[in-house]
């Protein structure tokens, strides 16, 4: 197809899949929309010129599905033009982009859409997202948390809580489901905040409206050698692929709150409250970087610490863990990891030793 196309009568929902050299992953996440049992869905595949055969992957679920559209680039464009191209092309009430690599979980694009539809009011849906490894089966979904009530944050209260925390609480783009015309009036993601641009992006929303969220897996996120989400789990980046760290979501809060946030009426005490959390993140990120062995990332992490909460060189911010969402679980988290590190670390020398 050519570019140009793409443009169809309007759905109930639409779903933008940006794609680059992810053929291998391309059908399940595709299948994932399409099983969700909503009639009139879209999907619109961007793919960004894929050396792999993921055009191919595409052309043929487009065959397969007369609900599945393709673009292909001749050119890689970047990952922003394909994210954003995706909310030009979106004309449902609700829409979502959703990563190539990834799925949604049964059911979620239903229950997003069924609490929009009782509240006006929210610009946007989301919930957890569950990980799955390289090697492993399909992690498993509690269904019994899809029969909690959902929650309904208003916007400034969620703003409020991203800046307690200095953190993203949101899974990202795939755990995510739109109502488009809050959407358009949001704006695109912006180049400049390759680590952030979705963090920022919930900001922006919240500020235009509530967002309801859901203890239910709302996407199941895949981990891979390439995935950024992979890489912010296990530590094990480099430089050109680093995951989000403090000063990228600083980068985020400043974009905010140079921008729309600026207008809001304690933007100040926001933007104050999100850079000594951010301080505080910090200090404890180093501890978890130092225990899986990474010095260097640790010594960055810490110096930051200390630029943005001076408190912390002399006394450790405990209460910070104990006022972030999902705390305990974090905690657990950090600690499955260290050990996991510690293990493979661990691996070679008692080979050598043998």
């Amino acid at each position: 197809m050519s570019e140009n196309e793409g443009v169809g009568s309007p759905a109930d929902v639409d779903v933008a899949i940006p794609c680059y050299q992810y053929g291998r992953f391309l059908r399940d996440c595709v299948t994932s929309v399409l099983s969700q049992g909503i009639r009139d869905v879209r999907v619109l595949i961007i793919d960004n010129a894929s050396t792999d055969d993921s055009v191919e992957v595409a052309q043929q679920l487009a065959a397969e599905d007369g609900r599945v559209q393709v673009v292909a680039h001749r050119r890689n464009l970047g990952q922003h033009a394909s994210f954003n191209e995706g909310i030009d092309w979106a004309s449902a009430k609700y829409s979502m982009l959703l990563c190539a690599d990834d799925l949604l979980a049964p059911g979620a694009l239903t229950r997003a859409v069924s609490i929009m539809e009782q509240h006006p009011e929210i610009g946007f849906a989301y919930g957890r997202g569950a990980k799955l490894r390289p090697h492993h089966p399909m992690p498993f979904l509690d269904t019994a948390l899809r029969d909690r009530p959902w929650q309904v944050i208003p916007g400034d209260e969620l703003l409020e809580l991203f800046c307690r925390d200095g953190v993203d609480h949101v899974p990202g783009p795939s755990a995510v489901v739109v109502r488009t015309r809050t959407q358009k009036l949001a704006g695109y993601y912006r180049p400049e905040l390759p680590h952030t641009d979705d963090f920022e992006m919930w900001m922006r929303l919240a500020r235009l409206g509530s967002a309801a969220r859901t203890e239910a897996h709302q996407a199941i996120l895949r981990l891979h050698s390439l995935s950024r989400k992979s890489l912010a789990c296990t530590g094990a980046y480099t430089c050109e692929h680093a995951p989000a760290m403090p000063w990228h979501d600083e980068a985020a809060f400043d974009s905010f709150f140079a921008r729309e946030g600026a207008s809001l009426p304690d933007a100040a005490r926001l933007h104050q409250l999100a850079r000594r959390s951010l301080g505080e993140r910090a200090y404890w990120s180093a501890v978890a970087h130092l225990c899986r062995g990474q010095l260097g990332t640790s010594q960055a992490l810490l110096k930051f610490a200390f630029r943005r909460r001076p408190s912390t060189a002399i006394l450790p911010p405990v209460s910070y863990l104990f006022r972030r969402q999902y705390a305990l679980e974090r905690i657990n988290e950090t600690i499955a990891e260290t050990l996991r590190w510690s293990r493979a670390a661990a691996k070679p020398a008692c080979a050598a030793d043998g």
